[in-house]
């Protein structure tokens, strides 16, 4: 059942798959063009909160417009698994943004390594708690009123994102000094993400369970 809440999801954003595809593969080579070599994780995760958010955005946008919710809250689907669909259809963008990355890095006419189990958690984490504010957020002042908010910090991140990467390493402040193996350190990364996750959809599910549709 939350596998079709999934894929009506993508259905709903299906006329920006071939844009974001091409975004997918472009984005990482552009903007690791503008970074210093050895930056590929922000190349990455830049491009994967860029598409994960435009096509949630898009997503969400139709189901405001078409009250989808509502109707669906109508049928033998519940508000629990709603929710929990919305979850799943972010770990699902950002597997996919992994998957068209490698083939990028395969492709690239520039030189660029692939992801390691280190930073593939770290951008999960991160787009985990970007999201987990994001979703619910969004349950409960509604589309219309947090969109903007989000469309602002997401397309700032760029801008703030290496600086502070920049002020970490300054610092020294670096999360490969831990004395564990970075994939071990990947792995707690990967274990945080989810239960990040599972904190934000405890609190969405409360959230829209007494909301009015």
């Amino acid at each position: 059942m939350i596998y079709h809440l999934v894929k009506k999801d993508l259905f709903l954003a299906k006329k920006y798959w071939i844009v974001l595809f091409i975004a997918a593969l472009v984005l990482p080579v552009f903007i690791q063009t503008k970074l210093l070599a050895g930056s590929e994780f922000l190349s990455f995760f830049l491009s994967t909160l860029f598409i994960v958010y435009l096509l949630f955005n898009s997503v969400s946008m139709a189901e405001d417009k078409f009250r989808g919710a509502a109707y669906l809250c109508a049928t033998s689907y519940t508000r629990n698994k709603l929710v929990i669909s919305k979850y799943i259809l972010i770990v699902v963008l950002f597997g996919g943004c992994f998957i068209l990355y490698t083939l990028t890095a395969l492709l690239s006419p520039i030189e660029m390594r692939f992801l390691n189990l280190y930073d593939i958690g770290l951008a999960m984490l991160i787009l985990h708690i970007a999201f987990g504010i994001i979703i619910p957020v969004q349950y409960r002042f509604g589309y219309e009123k947090s969109k903007y908010i989000f469309f602002f910090m997401i397309f700032l991140t760029p801008f703030v994102m290496p600086n502070v990467v920049k002020v970490l390493q300054n610092n020294s402040i670096d999360f490969a000094a831990i004395p564990i193996s970075q994939p071990m350190q990947g792995l707690l990364f990967v274990l945080l993400a989810c239960a990040v996750g599972a904190i934000s959809l405890s609190l969405s599910s409360r959230i829209y369970a007494s909301h009015d549709l």
